[in-house]
C-alpha cells in the first residue's frame, strides 16, 4: 500500500518557475519508478517525466526537455519536479504516480496515484 501526496502547484506567470513535490508513504520497492503526468481540460492525460527509484534514470517528454527536471530524495522518500520557463500550455493538473513498471511513459502501467495539484501559467 502506497500513498502519494502532491504539493507545490499554483499560479505563475509565463517564464516563471515552480517546484512540485510528491511525498510517498508506505512500502516503496527499489524496482519502482515514479512519474509525473498531467491533464489539461479537454485533453488526454500525458506523460511529463519519470525517474527510477533504484539507479535514478530519468525520462522526459519532448515538450518539457530542457525546462523540467525530476529528482528524488531517498531520505525523505520524495520526488520533485522542478519546472522552469513555464508556458501557458503547461497549465494542467499534475499527478504523481508510482509502480513497478518497465514502460515509464505509460500512465496505465502505474499502480498508485496522488490526488493531483493544479498548475496554472498565465500569459
Amino acid at each position: 500500500q502506497v500513498q502519494l501526496v502532491e504539493s507545490g502547484g499554483g499560479l505563475v506567470q509565463a517564464g516563471g518557475s515552480l517546484r512540485l513535490s510528491c511525498a510517498a508513504s508506505g512500502r516503496i520497492f527499489s524496482r519502482y519508478a515514479m512519474g509525473w503526468f498531467r491533464q489539461a481540460p479537454g485533453k488526454e492525460r500525458e506523460f511529463v517525466a519519470a525517474i527510477r527509484w533504484s539507479g535514478g534514470s530519468t525520462y522526459y517528454a519532448d515538450s518539457v526537455k530542457g525546462r523540467f527536471a525530476i529528482s528524488r530524495d531517498s531520505a525523505k522518500i520524495t520526488v520533485y519536479l522542478q519546472m522552469n520557463n513555464l508556458k501557458p500550455e503547461d497549465t494542467a493538473v499534475y499527478y504523481c504516480a508510482a509502480g513497478s513498471v518497465t514502460t515509464t511513459t505509460i500512465g496505465g502501467a502505474y499502480d498508485y496515484w496522488g490526488q493531483g495539484t493544479q498548475v496554472t501559467v498565465s500569459s
